[in-house]
């Protein structure tokens, strides 16, 4: 049987590593992608060829149409058509609303939301020329409840669990899954900025005790990319009981 294409952005560290990984142990070959730090995208293709795989590895602004249209040229050159599509691109941004500037406003919303636009608009047609595929967007808790100085995080995760849905819809009668994982509090960097006191406070608040990891969600994530055909426009909450 063929091997499948994964691609997955912001995969340099964290979650989206954790997610390529996984692929890629599982048979699959990458393609992987972060915004800035090379060296470190680079460990991560380093890693995932370890297991055999093959993996093209792409620095750009997955939220820049043109970038993104020059990953997808490369990946078809190299491999054909991207079979999965994970979009986890993100930042986050903490603090009142009213102290934000409208450029940090874009940049949160062209990197976590426009992004998936992008990737997704451009993945959509070799997928349904095969009529397979999966698309699957990393949200967040905060997407389904908001989270007080973080505006527009929580803005683009709900854009990204409405998009979910209704793409999703669209796509369903050529076999397409459209899927999203709504993660909690997860043990990576974008979580180190916290104080132990405030680390401590927040464990209290989930109900297993502790911050998921990173290879959970990516095994989540590789279930949903490999199965369950019936199963699209969800948004799977992964957070511990927490929300």
């Amino acid at each position: 049987m063929a091997r499948k294409t994964v691609l997955v952005t912001g995969a340099s560290r964290g979650i989206g590593k954790a997610i390529a990984v996984k692929f890629a142990k599982k048979g699959y070959d990458l393609v992987i992608n972060c915004v800035r730090n090379e060296e470190r995208l680079l460990q991560t293709k380093k890693e995932v060829e370890s297991y055999q795989a093959s993996c093209l590895a792409f620095l750009g602004d997955m939220g820049d149409m043109a970038q993104c249209e020059l990953l997808f040229s490369k990946a078809k050159k190299q491999f054909g058509t991207i079979d999965v599509l994970v979009n986890n691109a993100g930042i986050s941004y903490i603090g009142l609303l009213q102290d934000m500037t409208s450029s940090d406003w874009d940049r949160v919303i062209h990197t976590n939301l426009t992004s998936v636009f992008n990737c997704s608009k451009l993945a959509i047609p070799g997928m349904v020329a095969q009529k397979y595929g999966k698309i699957i967007n990393i949200s967040s808790v905060w997407g389904n409840v908001g989270a007080s100085c973080e505006v527009a995080y929580s803005a683009t995760k709900g854009g990204i669990n409405a998009f979910t849905k209704a793409l999703a819809k669209e796509l369903a009668p050529s076999n397409i899954q459209v899927n999203a994982v709504a993660c909690g509090a997860i043990d990576t960097e974008m979580n180190q900025f916290l104080e132990e006191d405030e680390l401590i406070s927040l464990i209290e608040e989930i109900p297993t005790g502790r911050l998921g990891r990173a290879d959970e969600v990516a095994d989540l994530v590789y279930h949903l990319g490999y199965k369950d055909s019936y199963l699209t426009g969800q948004v799977i909450g992964l957070d511990g009981g927490w929300m």
